[in-house]
C-alpha cells in the first residue's frame, strides 16, 4: 500500500472510536457541517473527514462535498452533513388505552411510515403486541427498507432489568406483564432484525424531545404529559433519562394535588393522574365522553371549538391549577432548567399560558427567583420517536459493531 493509502487508514483507525459520537451529532442536528463535526469531536479535519466517509459508507449519513456558499461568506464552504434518508430504519410502536400505533423511523427522528391500530387494548399483552408487530412488519414489507432494531412505548412504569410492566393501569394488562420479552419474541418471530427494547411512554417522549424537539439544549429537562389517560413524567439529566434504581422514577401521576378529589386507580385520592387528564377535563366541562374518538381527541376538540363557553373555560382553569400545583412541587424538588408539556397539557398551556406559569411561579421557590421556562412539546408522536431512539442507541454507540461491514 502506498504512503497516501496508509495515512488514510491511520486516520480512520484513530477516528473509529469517534464514529458513535459523530453519528449522534449528525443524528441530533448538532453537526450540520464537517467543520462543526471537527470542532465538536476535537479532532483534525482529516480525521473528521475519514469518520464522515465511514458513516456514509455504512449508509447512515450523506456528505455533500459541493454545498453552495452562503451569501457574503468567504472561503470554501464546509461539507454539509445529513442523515441518509434512504438508510436503515427501526420499528417503533406505542400502545395506549385506545389502541396502538406502529411506525418506521429513520435517523434524525424522521417518521418514514406509520399506521394506527384502533380499538381498546386487549387485556392480553401477547395479543396486542402480536398485532403491533404484524402491523410494523407490514410497513417494512411495503417500504423495503433494512430494519436494525425495534422499540416499544407502553403506558406503564417498566421495571429494570426485567422489562416488566408494573402498573399498566389504563390498559388492563396484568401487573408484572413481561412486555419486553413478549415484544422481543414477536419481533424475532416476524423475522425482523436487531434487538428489541421497551420503555415507559412519557420517558421516551422526553428522550425524543430532548434530542429532536423542545428539550434540545436543556441540561435538566422535566417532561410532564397526559395522553389518552393518566399523567406521566420524565426527567432527562445531562442527556440521559433518569429512571431511578429500577426504572420507576418520576411517577408524577400519583402526586396528590387535591386531597378531597377524585379516587385514583392507585387507591389514593386527588392524584394528578385523575385530576389533570382528558377524562377529568371532559367531566369538569360537563361532557359525556363518546365512542367516536379517543378521550384525548375529544378534549382537544372541545378546547379548540368551545373554549369561549364559560363551563369549558372553567374546566380548563381547574385543570391548569391542578397541573400547576403538581409542577410547582416538582420544580421545588428537581430544579429543572426547562419544563415541557405534552398531550392535553400542551393545549392547556396554549389556552392560558399566563395562568399556568403564574401558579408555578407562586408555588415554587425557583419560580419566585426568576422562573423556569415552560414550553409545549413540539414533536408529533414523540413517544414513537422515543421508542425509536431506544432501538437506534446500539447503532449510535457502535455503528460498526451494530451494522457490520
Amino acid at each position: 500500500m502506498n504512503g497516501k493509502g496508509t495515512t488514510a487508514r491511520t486516520r480512520l483507525e484513530r477516528g473509529r472510536g469517534a464514529l458513535g459520537p459523530a453519528l449522534e451529532l449528525v443524528h441530533t442536528g448538532r453537526a450540520p457541517t464537517r467543520a462543526v463535526l471537527t470542532a465538536e469531536l476535537g479532532v483534525t479535519r482529516a480525521t473528521a473527514g475519514a469518520v464522515a466517509a465511514e458513516l456514509e459508507a455504512l449508509g447512515l449519513i450523506r456528505v455533500d462535498s459541493r454545498p453552495g456558499a452562503a451569501a457574503g461568506s468567504q472561503g470554501r464552504p464546509s461539507h454539509r452533513l445529513s442523515v441518509d434518508e434512504e438508510g436503515p430504519v427501526v420499528l417503533a410502536a406505542q400502545v395506549h388505552a385506545d389502541g396502538f400505533r406502529a411506525a418506521l423511523v429513520g435517523l434524525g427522528g424522521r417518521i418514514v411510515a406509520t399506521a394506527p391500530g384502533r380499538g381498546t387494548a386487549s387485556a392480553d399483552p401477547a395479543q396486542v403486541l402480536g398485532a403491533v408487530v404484524e402491523t410494523g412488519a407490514g410497513l417494512l414489507r411495503a417500504a423495503g427498507r433494512r430494519c436494525v432494531g425495534a422499540g416499544l412505548a407502553v403506558p406503564s412504569a417498566v421495571a429494570e432489568p426485567e422489562g416488566t410492566a408494573l402498573n399498566p393501569l389504563h390498559i388492563a394488562w396484568p401487573v408484572g406483564s413481561r412486555v419486553r420479552e413478549i415484544f422481543a419474541e414477536r419481533v424475532r418471530a416476524a423475522g425482523i432484525e436487531g434487538p428489541a427494547f421497551t420503555g415507559n411512554d412519557v420517558n421516551l417522549a422526553a428522550l425524543a424531545e430532548h434530542r429532536h424537539g423542545a428539550g434540545r439544549g436543556a441540561q435538566h429537562l422535566l417532561c410532564v404529559a397526559t395522553g389518552h389517560r393518566g399523567v406521566g413524567g420524565a426527567l432527562v439529566l445531562d442527556g440521559r433519562l433518569h429512571t431511578g434504581s429500577s426504572g420507576l422514577a418520576l411517577e408524577v401521576g400519583h402526586l396528590t394535588v387535591n386531597p378531597e378529589g377524585r379516587s385514583c386507580y392507585c387507591g389514593s385520592k386527588g392524584c394528578l393522574d385523575v385530576e389533570a387528564d382528558p377524562l377529568a377535563f371532559l367531566t369538569a366541562a360537563g361532557r359525556t365522553p363518546g365512542p367516536e374518538s379517543s378521550l384525548l381527541q375529544q378534549s382537544r376538540e372541545l378546547l379548540r371549538t368551545e373554549y369561549a363557553d364559560p363551563t369549558v373555560r372553567g374546566a380548563a382553569a381547574e385543570l391548569i391549577d391542578r397541573l400547576g400545583l403538581g409542577l410547582a412541587g416538582l420544580v421545588n424538588i428537581l430544579n429543572p432548567d426547562r419544563i415541557i408539556l405534552g398531550g392535553l397539557h400542551r393545549e392547556l398551556l396554549d389556552a392560558d399560558p399566563d395562568r399556568l406559569r403564574a401558579v408555578v411561579a407562586d408555588r415554587s421557590l425557583w419560580g419566585r427567583s426568576g422562573g423556569v421556562p415552560i414550553l409545549p412539546c413540539t414533536l408529533d408522536h414523540n413517544s414513537l420517536v422515543g421508542a425509536a431512539e431506544l432501538a437506534w442507541q446500539p447503532v449510535l454507540d457502535d455503528p460498526l459493531g451494530a451494522l457490520g461491514r
